[in-house]
């Protein structure tokens, strides 16, 4: 919990209460479902929740603003965005529902409002339009564009247009040269200093 506090200051005691509150939720339910690696739950701060909040450093979410959280696992990036951001809608998808069970769950226990979920293929989500889509290492830049872009709004109230905003790691030259796009690539290095974050980045693609 401190290394989210060694970044961000502003919390009301909601927020505070609800961030620590994470840790036993996602410890208890991994005991059933599986949706960390036993490895990292001891690491739950830096690797799942710091991690997500990158995306809270680089982009303001305004109030009112609706964003998917495509292929969303164990609720990374949404559930610490959603509760960063608490008048933003998040609407976490996967196509596992026993994942979305753990999220309901963690969002229950911590009194997380601003969560829905859906158990579907990102591809079969319909006459829904989105501010962002978020993502965290789901698939490869040109598949998570194929399915984002229907699902984005044409602008948004703030400078960034609407967009996907991806977690990745390793070289993504390839990657992003198959995906025929043109990213804003920031690397999270610069925002956290802990060696997890090396070779870790933010891929932003605007509509």
């Amino acid at each position: 919990m401190e290394i989210i506090l060694k970044y961000f200051a502003d919390f009301t005691a909601i927020q505070l209460e609800q961030f620590r509150l994470l840790e036993s939720l996602y410890k208890e339910w991994n005991e059933k479902i599986n949706v960390v690696s036993r490895k990292d739950i001891d690491s739950l701060y830096e690797k799942h929740v710091l991690h997500s909040l990158s995306i809270a450093a680089s982009f303001e979410f305004v109030d009112g603003m609706e964003i998917i959280d495509l292929g969303t696992g164990g609720g990374f990036p949404g559930v610490p965005l959603a509760i960063f951001f608490p008048e933003v809608k998040f609407h976490l998808v996967d196509s596992i529902a026993k994942k979305l069970k753990v999220i309901e769950a963690v969002a229950e226990g911590a009194g997380i409002k601003n969560i829905t979920t859906q158990h579907s293929r990102i591809e079969d989500i319909k006459n829904r339009k989105f501010d962002f889509v978020v993502s965290r290492a789901v698939a490869q830049l040109k598949d998570l564009w194929r399915w984002s872009k229907p699902l984005l709004k044409i602008k948004t109230q703030t400078e960034f247009t609407p967009g996907l905003i991806c977690l990745k790691g390793g070289d993504l030259a390839l990657e992003v040269q198959e995906s025929n796009t043109r990213p804003k690539i920031m690397d999270i290095s610069s925002i956290f200093e802990e060696e997890f974050f090396k070779g870790k980045y933010q891929v932003y693609v605007s509509k």
